[in-house]
């Protein structure tokens, strides 16, 4: 009877510590996402998105800001899954490069912008975990550095995915079919725009 009782009761203290833990998000990251959610798309609505859209195609248009600045308005503004649309705004040559960089961005954000990723904040979580156990002080310091550290991760992702990516078309010997692509991008034609 004693194990009867046991199971009944840690049964019922597994479900009592995932409503607690529920009431903990409720009061605590959910709103603080949904506000952060409005904010973005009424800083886009203010800015208007033809000016959002002219941002990032200028930011397209170097290597440097491609791989740093385009990801981080794409994973800002539009969140995870849809930010790697921006890529649309790119020679097909470099969107293997904009997603590697984009896609690795989705976890440093959640440091100061947890709606750019939120089914995944627990990354963020568990990584500040260890460190506000130690040093609470510690967590605008450690927020800062992992945000910078993923800029710099995304910048060199998307330089040697880049090249790589070159590399091989040279080597498949798919030059012919990408300077199309290049010619229908340099026309003002790009994947989802107006021919």
């Amino acid at each position: 009877m004693n194990v009867i009782e046991w199971i009944a009761t840690n049964f019922i203290g597994l479900f009592n510590a995932a409503a607690e833990s529920f009431s903990g998000l409720v009061t605590g990251i959910l709103p603080l996402l949904i506000v952060l959610l409005t904010a973005m798309y009424a800083i886009t609505t203010w800015i208007g998105e033809e000016r959002v859209t002219r941002a990032v195609q200028w930011a397209g248009k170097y290597q440097i800001t491609r791989y740093t600045i385009m990801p981080i308005i794409a994973v800002i503004m539009l969140t995870n899954p849809m930010c790697y649309s921006f890529g649309r705004f790119l020679p097909e040559k470099q969107k293997p490069a904009f997603y590697d960089a984009a896609v690795s961005f989705v976890h440093p954000v959640t440091a100061f912008f947890p709606h750019a990723n939120a089914g995944e904040i627990f990354v963020w979580t568990g990584v500040s975990a260890g460190v506000l156990a130690i040093n609470p002080g510690a967590y605008a310091r450690l927020a800062a550095l992992y945000f910078i550290v993923g800029i710099v991760v995304i910048l060199i992702r998307g330089v040697v995915t880049e090249y790589i990516t070159k590399l091989l078309i040279k080597r498949g010997g798919h030059e012919a079919r990408f300077a199309e692509f290049d010619a229908a991008y340099a026309s003002g034609h790009f994947q989802g725009g107006h021919e």
